[in-house]
């Protein structure tokens, strides 16, 4: 077997603190193994040739679950330090290609997990809308509907499913909903829906759907509903959609109703809907400060940015704060590691 110090197929990283796992810690370096996958160890292990040394703080790559890449600046999304997306509805083809470019390792885009088309009803939600382009939708009429649509996705290379029910325009039979709730889990594939509007919220997880792409904010949501979606459920934040900073009361409602599924003990992911609206790419300070508002600590948003096993590292220059004042700020000057970052020598 050979030496991990010096079998150079294996990259070494060290910083004044790297936070993983829920703590910042200090005395441990990143091992990189030939997967590209990063593991702390004691930092006597790093050879004295061949580490890489950063001033600041080191951590696991930052992933926002929720993007449109058609909508999007992808590079600018990189360059603002987050490592991984998730396109949460979109053309299959364009995603597959985006995806495939984003993985050779000279890119400059973030990793891609994608869904590939919304599926809908006939003439349901997103098919009516202008941003929509054709390809990105694709209407489910049936249970054996359902699973084609399902199987056709995961042939385009989609890790997850995405479902739309959208009070605002036809919805899904719940007979359906459960269908490709079924077909996707068939096939190891977790469920996002798009729930908005009343009864949409009951409707995802009476039919078993593993996230919701957004936190619900048309309404407060009764509790015991809130109750039942935290013990099964994960729900995308999502929050800053609601007035992009301004005061906004469907942003009030969304965190109500996020702060009481965090109280359940519901678990969270990071997700911004970039695309929709003036939003900043790469990480944005304004979602963690509603994510702070609807009581997640700086560790627990940073376990709702972070994937276990995900390639890629990102790097704090001045170092991680912890302290609610200045998290958000400072979590925005995050960048991911390549070639290109050239930090302090030893």
């Amino acid at each position: 077997m050979p030496d991990p110090r010096t079998d150079r197929r294996i990259g070494w990283l060290r910083a004044d603190s790297i936070w993983w796992g829920g703590r910042l810690r200090t005395g441990v370096a990143l091992r990189i193994g030939v997967d590209g996958l990063a593991k702390p160890v004691p930092a006597e292990m790093a050879p004295a040739d061949g580490t890489r040394r950063f001033p600041g703080t080191l951590l696991p790559g930052l992933v926002d679950a929720h993007v449109h890449a058609a909508l999007a600046d992808l590079g600018a999304v990189r360059a603002g330090g987050i490592a991984a997306v998730w396109d949460l509805g979109g053309v299959p083809q364009a995603l597959a290609e985006l995806a495939a470019r984003a993985a050779q390792p000279d890119s400059r885009l973030p990793r891609i997990r994608y869904a590939g088309p919304f599926l809908t009803s006939p003439g349901g939600y997103p098919s009516d809308r202008p941003w929509a382009p054709a390809g990105s939708w694709r209407e489910v009429t049936s249970a054996a509907g359902a699973a084609a649509a399902v199987a056709a996705a995961r042939s385009a290379g989609a890790s997850l499913i995405k479902v739309t029910a959208h009070a605002g325009s036809p919805m899904l039979p719940q007979p359906t909903l459960r269908a490709l709730v079924d077909a996707a889990h068939a096939a190891g594939l977790p469920v996002v829906v798009h729930a908005e509007g009343t009864g949409t919220v009951a409707a995802a997880f009476e039919a078993g759907a593993d996230l919701l792409a957004h936190t619900p904010w048309t309404e407060p949501l009764p509790d015991a509903l809130v109750r039942a979606c935290a013990g099964r459920m994960t729900w995308i934040s999502t929050l800053d959609i609601h007035g992009w900073g301004e005061p906004d009361p469907a942003r009030d409602v969304a965190i109500g109703n996020l702060r009481r599924f965090i109280g359940h003990g519901g678990k969270v992911r990071y997700g911004t809907d970039l695309g929709n609206g003036p939003l900043p790419p790469g990480v944005n300070p304004r979602e963690l400060r509603a994510l702070r508002s609807a009581g997640l600590g700086p560790d627990e948003i940073l376990l709702a940015m972070t994937e276990p096993g995900s390639p890629g590292i990102t790097w704090i220059p001045g170092g991680l704060e912890l302290s609610p004042d200045a998290f958000a700020d400072v979590l925005a000057t995050a960048r991911v590691v390549d070639e290109t970052v050239h930090p302090r020598r030893p």
